[in-house]
C-alpha cells in the first residue's frame, strides 16, 4: 500500500476488482500508479461431488458489496474521484441466466474435472478442429467441456439459458446491466476462432450451442456500461461511473507486471506456481494454454505446477510447527539462506498434489531424496525452495524446447516474492534476472485497463510506463547457475527413475 495520506491522491484513481478462487479483493490505484488503498471479502466454494468445484454467483457479488465500500473508507476518498471501474476474474467460469435474468445453478469453476469424459470425447471426435479455431485443447478446464456435461446430465438447466455470462462479466453486469465479453475470456471459453476472434460457429455446433447465448466480443479498455443507480446503493460507486469490460485474472496480471514485450514473462508464486511468456505471436503447444495479450499483436502462454505455495506451507507445517505462525516463513527464510546451493545433497520434487505441466502426471508423488545424518531442518527448508524452482524451471525448458521461445527477464508475483532467499534460487536455477513490480496482481492490472479506458492513459503501454516500478531485482550468479544446471538434470533424472514407483504407490501396489 502506498503511504501517502488518506485522500491524498495525486489525480484520478480508478477502481480494479478481481474475482479469485478464494476471496474478491479490490484496489484503487492513482493514474501513478500508487496503490491507495486495498480490501478483500472471502468466496465460498462447494464440492458437492468428489473432483466438483461449484461457486454461488450470489456470493460474489456479496463480497464485491463488502470489498468495494471498505476499500473506498480505507484509502479516505470520494466515490467522485473514481474515474472508473476494471474487472478481472478466473477464465473458463461460465454463469447461466434464464430469460427472467436469474441464475439458473451455481458456476462450474475452472478446476472442476467433472467433465473429463466429454472432454476426451470431443478432442477424439474434433481435437484438430478445436486446437486449429480454439488454439488450445479440450480438458475439463474450459467451458466448452463443461456445458457437454450440462447438456448430458443437466439438460433442462441449458434449454432454460438465455444469457451465458464468464465469471467478471456476471459481476460487472451487476453493476451496469450490460452483457459482454472480451475476446480472451471468448478463447478461454473454447468456443471462438483465433481468426476471426469473435465466436466459432463450428466450435459451438460440436455441442448444439445457440450462438445467440453468447454476448458480444469488446476490447477489454472499452466502456461497457456506467454504474446504474440500485448497484450504486450497494456498492457506495458514484451512479454513472463507467465500468470497463475487462478480461481475466492472468492477462490482467500479466499485463499488470509490465511483462508486455515478447520474451519477458512472469512466475507467479502462489497456491499453485505459474509460468507466463510473452510472444509475438500465438504458440499453439497443448495442454500449454495459449491466450491473447492486452497488448495489440501480443499473446502469451501459461502453464503452471500443481503445489507451489501449498508445498511451502506443508514444509512449514511439518519442519517449523513449533515455531509462531507469524515468524516460521521468516524462519525458514533465515535457516535456508544459511545452507549452500545445492543443499548439500538433499533433492525435493514438490509433487504433494500430483503434477500439471510439464509432465500431466496425477500419479506422481513427492519425495526427498538424497538423506544424510548431516541434514538439518534448514537444509529442508531450502530443499523446498530448491525443488519448486527446479519445477517451475522444468514448465519453462519445456516450453523452450516446445517453441523455441527466447526469454529476456521474469516478473515475480505472489507471496513467495517476498523471500529474497527463494528470488535468488529461481534467477540462480534459471539463469534469469528476475524483478519484483512494486504492484503485480490482477487488482492492479485491472485498475490500469480501466484508467486507459477512462482516457487517463492514451495506451496500454502508457500505463505501464507511468505505473509499473520495480521493488526488487535479483540477477543470476554465472558459477551457481552452471552448479544448478547439473542439479537439475539429477532432479530430471530422479523424477524420471522414481515414476513407476509413484504409480504403484498410488495404485495401492
Amino acid at each position: 500500500m502506498s503511504d501517502s495520506a488518506p485522500g491524498m491522491a495525486s489525480g484520478r484513481v480508478t477502481l480494479g476488482i478481481d474475482l479469485g478462487a478464494g476471496s474478491l479483493k479490490a484496489a484503487l490505484v492513482d493514474e501513478t500508479g500508487e496503490t491507495l488503498g486495498e480490501a478483500a471479502a472471502p468466496i465460498a466454494t462447494a464440492s458437492p461431488q468428489p473432483g466438483w468445484s461449484e461457486q454461488d454467483p450470489a456470493g460474489w457479488w456479496a463480497a464485491l458489496c463488502t470489498a468495494v465500500p471498505n476499500v473506498i473508507q480505507k484509502a479516505g476518498i470520494s466515490a467522485e474521484q473514481i474515474a472508473a471501474v476494471g474487472l478481472s476474474g478466473g477464465a473458463h467460469i461460465a454463469v447461466l441466466e434464464d430469460a427472467a435474468g436469474q441464475v439458473i445453478r451455481p458456476a462450474i469453476m475452472w478446476n472442476d474435472q467433472r467433465s473429463a469424459a466429454e472432454a476426451e470425447e470431443l478432442h477424439a471426435r474434433a481435437g484438430d478442429m478445436i486446437i486449429e479455431k480454439g488454439l488450445n485443447r479440450a480438458n475439463p478446464t474450459w467451458t466448452l467441456c463443461q456445458l457437454a456435461w450440462l447438456q448430458k446430465h443437466e439438460a433442462a438447466a441449458v434449454e432454460r439459458t438465455a444469457r451465458l455470462y464468464v465469471s467478471k462479466d456476471w459481476l460487472r453486469s451487476r453493476l451496469t446491466g450490460d452483457w459482454c465479453t472480451d475476446y480472451s475470456d471468448a478463447l478461454g471459453a473454447l468456443m471462438s476462432d483465433a481468426e476471426s476472434r469473435a465466436w466459432s460457429p463450428e466450435l459451438c455446433a460440436l455441442i448444439g450451442w445457440d450462438m445467440e447465448r453468447l454476448p458480444p466480443v469488446r476490447e477489454p479498455s472499452d466502456v461497457a456500461g456506467t454504474v446504474h443507480a440500485a448497484a450504486a446503493a450497494a456498492t457506495g460507486l458514484k451512479e454513472g461511473t463507467p465500468v470497463v469490460v475487462g478480461s481475466n485474472d492472468t492477462t490482467v496480471e500479466l499485463y499488470g507486471a509490465g511483462a508486455i514485450e515478447a520474451g519477458q514473462g512472469a512466475i507467479k508464486l502462489a497456491t499453485a506456481g505459474v509460468v507466463f511468456l510473452t510472444t509475438g505471436k500465438p504458440e499453439v503447444h497443448p495442454p500449454v494454454s495459449c491466450y491473447p495479450h492486452i497488448m495489440a499483436g501480443q499473446w502469451y502462454m501459461a502453464s503452471g505446477i500443481n503445489a507451489c505455495a501449498t508445498a511451502h506451507r506443508w514444509v512449514r507445517d511439518t519442519f517449523f510447527s513449533d515455531l509462531p505462525e507469524e515468524t516460521a516463513f521468516a524462519e525458514m527464510d533465515r535457516l535456508a539462506a544459511e545452507v549452500p546451493p545445492g543443499c548439500d545433497g538433499l533433492i525435493f520434487h514438490p509433487y504433494l498434489m500430483g503434477e500439471r505441466a510439464p509432465h500431466w502426471d496425477p500419479k506422481l508423488r513427492g519425495d526427498f531424496i538424497g538423506l544424510t545424518l548431516a541434514h538439518s531442518r534448514a537444509h529442508f527448508a531450502r530443499a523446498c525452495y530448491e525443488g519448486i524452482a527446479f519445477a517451475l524451471n522444468d514448465v519453462l525448458q519445456t516450453a523452450k524446447t516446445l517453441s523455441g521461445a527466447t526469454f529476456g527477464d521474469m516478473r515475480l508475483l505472489g507471496g513467495g516474492a517476498r523471500s529474497a532467499t527463494w528470488r535468488q534460487i529461481i534467477a540462480d536455477v534459471t539463469g534469469l534476472t528476475v524483478k519484483v513490480p512494486a504492484n503485480g496482481d490482477a487488482s492492479f492490472g485491472a485498475a490500469l485497463v480501466a484508467a486507459v479506458g477512462a482516457g487517463i492513459f492514451a495506451s496500454p503501454e502508457e500505463a505501464i510506463a507511468r505505473c509499473v516500478r520495480i521493488r526488487e531485482e535479483n540477477t543470476p550468479d554465472p558459477d551457481r547457475h552452471a552448479a544448478y544446471v547439473k542439479r537439475f538434470a539429477l532432479y530430471d533424472q530422479a523424477r524420471r527413475g522414481l515414476t513407476d514407483i509413484s504409480h504403484q504407490l498410488h495404485d495401492g501396489f
